[in-house]
């Protein structure tokens, strides 16, 4: 059987040392659509080093997001990664990261879901510096064709988009080479470049990362509701529903839905408010 949950989960968990500096931190926020207008202080904040103020979000992209890979080699888990699909994403913050850094990865794999037809693999990692915790994530790894071994089912949390008007609504364009760029952080999946490899893969041209619309609509989020300030996210999480592609515009959605949380949805407006992200919530001071 490729996945052997029970393996999988007593495994010890895999370590790795990561670094980063403000080259890496600048190349992040390029991705995202930083920097435009290139002369707007508050767009210079994520592109400028003597300015620069890092996203949560980097923290799926530091050390090239190595522990998702540590996770997929765990023992227990041995899966064709043309089935795996990433399904959702969760950081969280245990304070502002640094501008540099040198920190442990600690990757494992937290659960594992059986859904019928598919499974699910969780994939935590902790990564900690000198000074202690820095940040957590969660993906959520959607494996077709390995389900059925009689596994826990696992939750099926939704978080439907409040039934009002959003208290906001953002405009992101995606530039022609958002793809492009976002990949030199570390995905090199030709899924997002060739066009050839696309077309095999079902898509009339290129993708964009999942993880790239999930940094564009946190940005939006910090920038339009949290006055601009990253160091104010707590936690971020959302299910990726659909796929955007480059030189399109995310609508993204906001909703105050409680105290020191808000909640998100993005849509590809030039298809008909075709579903990119949604069960988002960001949580925050």
């Amino acid at each position: 059987m490729p996945i052997d949950a029970q393996k999988a989960l007593a495994a010890e968990p895999r370590s790795t040392d990561i670094t980063w500096d403000h080259k890496d931190v600048q190349l992040y926020h390029l991705g995202l659509g930083a920097g435009v207008p290139a002369t707007d202080p508050a767009e210079l904040r994520y592109v400028l080093e003597s300015k620069l103020h890092v996203l949560p979000g980097f923290a799926t992209v530091a050390g090239a997001g190595m522990g998702v890979v540590g996770g997929l080699g765990a023992p227990g888990i041995e899966v064709d990664l043309a089935a795996v699909l990433h399904g959702g994403q969760r950081v969280e913050a245990h304070r502002p990261i640094p501008v540099q850094g040198t920190a442990t990865a600690t990757a494992r794999v937290a659960a594992v879901y059986d859904k019928g037809k598919a499974a699910v693999l969780v994939l935590r990692t902790d990564v900690a510096d000198a000074d202690g915790p820095l940040w957590s994530t969660e993906a959520q790894l959607y494996v077709r064709g390995e389900g059925g071994f009689g596994g826990e089912r696992g939750p099926s949390d939704r978080l439907p988009a409040p039934d009002r008007e959003p208290d906001r609504t953002a405009e992101c364009p995606l530039q022609e080479n958002q793809a492009l760029l976002y990949r030199l952080s570390g995905d090199w999946n030709p899924l997002h470049a060739d066009p050839e490899f696309a077309r095999l893969a079902g898509f009339e041209r290129p993708i964009l990362h999942g993880l790239c619309s999930y940094g564009v609509v946190l940005k939006s989020a910090v920038d339009r509701a949290l006055d601009g300030a990253v160091d104010r996210v707590r936690s971020y999480t959302a299910r990726f529903t659909g796929v955007a592609y480059p030189g399109e515009t995310l609508r993204v959605r906001m909703w105050r839905t409680g105290e020191g949380q808000l909640q998100l949805t993005a849509t590809a407006a030039e298809r008909d408010d075709a579903s990119v992200l949604a069960d988002a919530l960001v949580t925050h001071t």
